[in-house]
């Protein structure tokens, strides 16, 4: 017999959540992990610990901009750095304290090691080989970098390095402009660092909606953040006071540099395979170093099944959760199912930025009729209240069947306004299925109320 019924290798937000739900279906789970906590990249060095530091220096922001406005006087807070890293490794741990608990409770083995795959159905920790009738593979992703940019995470940093710096620095250059590079570039510019995004293409937030992205960049420019489009970095070299960021423009093939203390690379990430043993078994690969999987999660080799950022699909880590729970259906004989067409993506900057569904862009490029329903949070009781009424809620529908295809938010609590459109989507709602359904005054939900509203005959407060 098997030692396990399932062994999973990675105890990330995929790895772990489809050892719970296998556990839960009646398996006998192990999980691979060689890291001192679990979690993976998300619990130790992505998600929670920069969420943490956006709450603190959010924290700042307000005392700094909007106290005194509310009659709350006193002298401003200065930053503590050690106390505000202790916070957010406090933070962290007692989430990964709370995944260890979970394991316990649903009695799922932690296997601590380096695992690699010798044979099919044989999984290798250190010296012990166990066996298993599956493995799933869920070892997530790791950060890349540019060609000819040493990252040292001291002075050439990726978000990991970003989490830990000694000070906060007088300056630094943010090379790429998606959700990492923004995030905790927004961290440090709270801080009063100097920040300055350097974006290959012309627009930041790559395959967002045009206007939200145009219109974030307005807000993070007023934030004080600086951006320079359109530009691919050449090198990053050390000097001694940090290093010199030198790109060169497309648009006219002028060469230009800056000087920073710190350089935050945050273009991207990669499938992390590395060791598993995936070439020697024969496993076969898709683009970009994803390991290729069928309709049910499992790749070529009977038995071995990958979800998460290993395989394709956005790197998130709600949709290596949603593919954890889904596979581990499968290895219990039932049905598993991830609707891709449904899952949000968040930017947790202040004002928060999330999307769902379909762009404008995306459906003009398909040629498919649909009509725009917006709403800005300027009209919103709530948000004036709170000052953050910058932004809207851009919500797309058929032309013709008024089905929702898609929403794209910028404003408060953007992040978990936009699960009231998942879920209408994930049930085939149209606009008017929102637009005729009761929210709570005074809250930010009306705002989407407004928007489906503005699908139909107009909102009401615009």
């Amino acid at each position: 017999m098997a030692d396990f019924d399932t062994i999973i290798i990675g105890a990330g937000p995929g790895g772990y959540v489809a050892a719970i739900r296998a556990a839960q279906l009646g398996q006998k789970v192990a999980v691979v992990e060689g890291r001192e906590t679990l979690g993976g990249t998300c619990l130790n060095v992505g998600c929670i610990p920069s969420k943490a530091m956006l709450h603190a220096t959010h924290m700042l922001h307000e005392t700094h901009e909007n106290f005194e406005k509310m009659g709350l006087m006193g002298a401003q807070p200065t930053v503590d750095w050690a106390k505000m890293q202790a916070y957010k490794d406090d933070v962290v741990s007692g989430n990964t304290k709370g995944i260890e608990f979970l394991f316990k409770k649903n009695k799922v083995t932690w296997l601590k090691g380096w695992g690699s795959i010798p044979a099919p159905g044989q999984v290798k920790v250190g010296e012990e080989t166990h066996s298993a009738k599956n493995i799933v593979i869920a070892t997530g992703s790791e950060a890349t970098t540019l060609p000819g940019v040493e990252i040292d995470e001291k002075t050439v940093v990726t978000s990991t390095g970003a989490l830990t710096l000694a000070n906060p620095p007088k300056s630094m250059v943010v090379i790429g402009a998606g959700v990492i590079g923004l995030e905790m570039g927004s961290v440090y510019a709270r801080l009063g660092t100097q920040v300055t995004v350097v974006e290959y293409l012309d627009a930041i937030t790559p395959g967002m909606d045009a206007e939200i992205a145009k219109t974030f960049q307005r807000i993070l420019t007023k934030q004080g953040l600086k951006f320079v489009l359109g530009a691919a970095v050449q090198s990053v070299t050390k000097t001694d006071t940090g290093a010199t960021v030198s790109y060169k423009l497309k648009k006219n093939d002028s060469e230009a540099s800056l000087d920073a203390e710190i350089v935050l690379v945050a273009t991207g990430r990669k499938p992390y395979t590395a060791g598993l043993g995936l070439e020697a078994l024969g496993a076969e690969m898709g683009p970009r170093g994803t390991i290729k999987t069928d309709a049910h999660w499992q790749t070529n080799i009977p038995g071995l099944y990958a979800i998460g950022d290993a395989i394709a699909g956005p790197m998130l880590a709600h949709k290596a959760e949603d593919e954890g729970m889904a596979v581990a259906e499968v290895l219990a004989g039932k049905h598993g199912h991830v609707n891709y067409g449904v899952i949000p993506g968040v930017i947790y900057t202040t004002p928060e930025v999330a999307n769902v569904g379909k762009t404008e862009e995306q459906l003009k490029e398909e040629g498919r009729a649909y009509k725009v329903g917006k709403f800005p949070f300027m009209g919103n009781a709530r948000a004036k209240a709170v000052f953050q009424a910058e932004g809207f809620v851009k919500l797309i529908a058929d032309k013709d069947t008024d089905r929702i295809l898609g929403c794209h938010i910028i404003g408060p609590a953007a992040g978990d306004l936009i699960h009231e459109v998942c879920v209408a989507m994930e049930f085939g709602a149209s606009a008017q299925d929102l637009a005729l359904t009761c929210h709570a005054h005074p809250t930010w939900s009306e705002a989407v109320r407004e928007a489906a509203l503005a699908c139909g005959d107009g909102a009401i407060h615009a």
